[in-house]
C-alpha cells in the first residue's frame, strides 16, 4: 500500500509541475524577447521535458506496481486514452522545443539574433494547444480512477 501511495503522490506532483512549467513557458514566451528570456525559455523547456519523462516513468511504475496492477490498466480504454493524450501533448511540444533550441543556437552565434515577434506568437499557439490537451488528462484520470469504462 505504501508503494502505491508514494508512486501516486509523486505522479500527482509531477503532473501538477507540468502545468506550472508550461504556464511559465507561456508567460516567458511573449513578443519582445531579449537574450536572457530566450535562454530562460530553453532552460524551462528542458525542465519540462525532464518532468514529462518522469511522469511517464512514474506513471507506468504506478500501473505495474500499484494496487490495481497492470491487469487493470492494460485493457482499459481510459488508460490508453490518457497515454494518447499525453503523446499528443508531447507531439505538440516538439515545435516550440525545436524553436527554443534554434533561438538559442542563433543567439550563441550572434547575440543580437533574437526571434521575431511573429516567431514567438506562432510558438505560443502550440503551447496553448499543449495546455488544452494537458487539461483533458486529469479529467480522463478521474474517470479511470472510478472505473468508468462502460
Amino acid at each position: 500500500m505504501w508503494t502505491d501511495f508514494i508512486l501516486a503522490a509523486i505522479h500527482h506532483v509531477l503532473v501538477f509541475s507540468l502545468f506550472a512549467i508550461i504556464s511559465v513557458e507561456i508567460v516567458y514566451a511573449k513578443p519582445g524577447l531579449n537574450a536572457d528570456a530566450v535562454r530562460r525559455l530553453g532552460l524551462v523547456d528542458a525542465i519540462y521535458g525532464l518532468c514529462s519523462l518522469l511522469v511517464i516513468a512514474v506513471g507506468f511504475s504506478r500501473a505495474v506496481y500499484g494496487l490495481k496492477g497492470w491487469d487493470y490498466y492494460e485493457g482499459n480504454i481510459l488508460f490508453w486514452m490518457k497515454i494518447g493524450l499525453f503523446a499528443g501533448v508531447g507531439a505538440l511540444s516538439i515545435k516550440p522545443t525545436m524553436a527554443f533550441l534554434s533561438w538559442n543556437r542563433r543567439l550563441r552565434k550572434d547575440p543580437n539574433d533574437l526571434p521575431s515577434d511573429a516567431e514567438v506568437k506562432a510558438n505560443r499557439k502550440w503551447m496553448h494547444m499543449e495546455t488544452t490537451l494537458l487539461i483533458l488528462i486529469p479529467i480522463v484520470a478521474a474517470a479511470l480512477a472510478r472505473g468508468m469504462t462502460d
